[in-house]
């Protein structure tokens, strides 16, 4: 019997990682019904983050309206977990829930002038339910406004020369002249705030946030410009108004993190942390991994972005560690799709079977997966004629695939 574990992440705009992984899962039994699949679907802080985590460590959803990201009243939710001696538990805020690419309509992405002034509003919500510890999964976001929303949520006051608030986005951010802190919720001083991000993303320089992700997210050439010369000027104001001594806002790991809201709480002291060990290592995923003859992963794009901090990359770079073969199913393959075999990617395929627009691409991504997964079984069948020798058998004994 071959057992196969899926992680895959969630397919942006479409399917959720739980979904990703019941898809691939069914694809597989048509073609492999014998096999022992393993579900693991992984989240980085993005899309299903806070649900996800509710359910693995027995928490609760809290639901709730904030401000979403083109400045309207959004249904969102945060999640509370359990402490194990009682006690006020851990919120999780999941920064896509609220100002997520999802909840920016097609025809309004202008991250000049989207917020996340909805992440500042949950966490206060959740200090108000009794969380005295905040974690804040970055990811799949929908601005690029260095984080002031959220921090004009919690009270600061972000003020141009003539002593006017500045409204929402990054594009304001130029005019910025001076940070009030004096109207911070005073219960930020006594909170555990952690951050869980990308630690390749930064805010400024040639690889800042603005330039590598704002084209995405809609922001022209132009925009591109503004925006990245704006956050450079955020980070000058906040390091010398706000952030602790001795931060560095500027190329600091995740401080670009959702659009620069990584540096944004990391001036209220927040600490920044590579996702990966909050997200992954209590799943024991190394654990998992090595018991595989193979492991499956996926996400929406496969691109050059992919050996840096997404999970692909990671699961990949893991079982490569542990010589277990990794298979790795995409909505879109980009440009430099190919650089993710050098993450331990062993090989890749693109799950549409022809052409497609996007919204039809993403109503049927569930569908598309799921064929793409038989479809991938089968060659594996092919190659290995699994159904007339077990295949060759690695240093524990244990059958393998062959390739």
């Amino acid at each position: 019997m071959y057992r196969i574990v899926v992680a895959p992440s969630g397919l942006k705009e479409s399917l959720s990682a739980a979904e990703a992984a019941e898809a691939i899962a069914e694809g597989l039994a048509r073609a492999l019904p014998d096999a022992a699949v393993e579900l693991l679907p992984l989240v980085d802080g993005g899309e299903g983050t806070a649900r996800a985590l509710a359910a693995a460590g027995g928490g609760r959803v809290v639901p709730c309206l904030a401000t979403g990201p083109v400045g309207e009243p959004v249904s969102t939710h945060y999640a509370l977990l359990p402490e194990p001696h009682g006690g006020p538990g851990t919120a999780v805020v999941e920064m896509a829930a609220v100002a997520g690419l999802a909840l920016v309509p097609v025809g309004r992405r202008d991250p000049a002038r989207t917020t996340t002034r909805g992440v500042g509003e949950l966490v206060r919500a959740a200090l108000d339910a009794g969380a005295r510890r905040i974690l804040v999964g970055c990811g799949d976001s929908g601005t690029s406004d260095g984080g002031a929303g959220a921090l004009q949520a919690l009270g600061a006051r972000l003020l141009d020369a003539a002593g006017r608030e500045l409204p929402p986005g990054g594009g304001a951010l130029a005019r910025l002249d001076r940070v009030d802190a004096t109207g911070l919720d005073p219960r930020l001083a006594t909170a555990d705030l952690a951050v869980a991000t990308n630690p390749f993303n930064v805010l400024c320089g040639p690889r800042g946030v603005a330039r590598v992700f704002g084209p995405q997210k809609g922001a022209t050439p132009e925009q591109v410009d503004e925006l990245s010369g704006a956050l450079d000027h955020w980070a000058t104001v906040l390091e010398r108004d706000l952030a602790p001594r001795g931060v560095d806002l500027r190329t600091g790991p995740g401080t670009g993190a959702s659009g620069g809201l990584g540096a944004g709480l990391a001036a209220l002291g927040a600490r920044l942390r590579p996702r990966f060990e909050v997200f992954l290592d209590h799943l024991d995923l190394d654990a998992r991994l090595a018991a595989a003859d193979l492991v499956i992963t996926a996400e929406g794009a496969l691109d050059a972005q992919t050996p840096f901090g997404k999970i692909p990359g990671e699961v990949a770079r893991r079982a490569k560690a542990l010589g277990v073969p990794v298979l790795a199913l995409a909505g879109t393959l980009g440009e430099g799709a190919g650089e993710v075999h050098l993450t331990g990617v062993d090989a890749y395929h693109g799950i549409l079977p022809a052409p497609v627009a996007l919204p039809e691409a993403l109503a049927r991504a569930r569908e598309f997966l799921t064929d793409a997964a038989e479809r991938a079984a089968r060659m594996l069948l092919l190659g290995s004629r699994l159904p007339a020798r077990a295949g060759a058998a690695d240093r524990s004994g244990r059958p393998r695939p062959t390739h």
